[in-house]
């Protein structure tokens, strides 16, 4: 080999070695410098079966999920039961939480991220009350511009654990149920009231009517009809069948006040089932109603009705109902909407002696 081809690979592999130097310095900036801590378990160690509480705790509102035996309960709402199946999604998909990507946390970004005082605090607890793990929950993050952030449902959150306070993980999962609002923690069923065969509702200011029918495909009577007068079925259908598909807004202790509960509009139901209920309704809430009703009766089915799983169903939702009559219920206005008009809004309209 002569000088000068031995001079040309001493320039060559010099060239080479500049770029791979180049190359690894491009890589390095490409790669982030948080590359260790993608795939992350957040909450390391967290264990569903060390669980006893979780608390949410959003400004001023708290809420604290109890484990009792094999149920979940509601500790603000006198022990009420949560959804136990929306109690164990939240809790496996916090126990596999990882990191999508971490990026230092500066005190403006932890405020514009809502990981400061406005953020929700989530503390999993074990039976001595102590945090196994806690986590606070930030904005929701979004691929791309949407118009109403509050309502969409988003691609992920910014989170932040509170023994790392100068980092903020994003995560892949939105965390929708990271709320300390009782409603997104309930059952929605409430009592239901089917196949009426009596229906009277009295106001506080002495009106009310009451319809009735001989059996359940037979024709509304309603009381005290005069010449001339014309009960309109369609909203005596509508005022029994509501009942059979009340839900809950919410529940409240039984010793709330100003519930309005203590001069209500009065509603008794009798069904062909052999059950009654007597229900009372209070004042308006936004849109709910404060509603508290009881009992009484065991079912006893008409011999005619051959519907053996309507009849099962029916028996299975007797153990809640009786829950139910422990507690302060809120059930949505639109409910109970048809049950509540007034006598003459059941009466057919007329002009000139004819039907409207």
């Amino acid at each position: 080999m002569n000088a000068r081809i031995a001079a040309i690979l001493v320039v060559l592999l010099a060239m080479l070695g500049g770029a791979a130097l180049v190359y690894q310095q491009q890589e390095r900036a490409r790669r982030p410098s948080n590359a260790a801590s993608l795939g992350q378990v957040l909450l390391k160690d967290l264990k569903a079966a060390d669980i006893a509480s979780i608390r949410i705790a959003e400004g001023k509102n708290v809420l604290t999920l109890e484990r009792k035996d094999e149920r979940w309960t509601l500790a603000e709402r006198g022990g009420f039961p949560a959804d136990f199946t929306r109690v164990r999604e939240f809790v496996l998909k916090a126990i596999e939480l990882k990191a999508g990507q971490s990026e230092p946390l500066g005190e403006k970004d932890r405020a514009r991220l809502n990981l400061d005082e406005s953020g929700t605090l989530l503390e999993f607890r074990g039976a001595d009350g102590k945090p196994l793990r806690s986590l606070i929950v930030g904005k929701k993050y979004f691929k791309r511009e949407v118009d109403n952030p509050d309502k969409a449902l988003g691609d992920g959150r910014f989170v932040q654990l509170p023994g790392d306070p100068a980092t903020v993980y994003l995560v892949a999962d939105p965390l929708l149920q990271a709320t300390a609002k009782t409603a997104e923690w309930l059952e929605r069923s409430a009592f239901q009231v089917e196949k009426v065969k009596a229906l009277e509702v009295k106001f506080p200011d002495g009106g009310g009517y009451r319809i009735e029918r001989s059996g359940d495909n037979a024709d509304w009577k309603l009381a005290g009809l005069k010449p001339g007068e014309k009960l309109e079925v369609t909203k005596a259908n509508a005022a029994s069948y509501v009942l059979s598909a009340l839900d809950l807004a919410d529940v409240l202790p039984k010793d709330t006040r100003d519930t309005g509960l203590d001069k209500p509009i009065e509603i008794k139901a009798a069904t062909f089932d052999s059950l009654s209920y007597d229900i009372k309704v209070g004042k308006l809430q936004g849109d709910n109603y404060f509603v508290a009703f009881t009992s009484s009766g065991s079912v006893k089915p008409d011999p005619k009705d051959k519907d053996a799983e309507r009849i099962k169903k029916l028996e299975e939702r007797q153990p809640r109902e009786k829950m139910l009559q422990n507690y302060v219920l809120l059930i949505p206005k639109g409910r109970l909407e048809d049950t509540l008009r007034k006598r003459p809004e059941f009466l057919e309209k007329r002009e000139g002696g004819k039907k409207k």
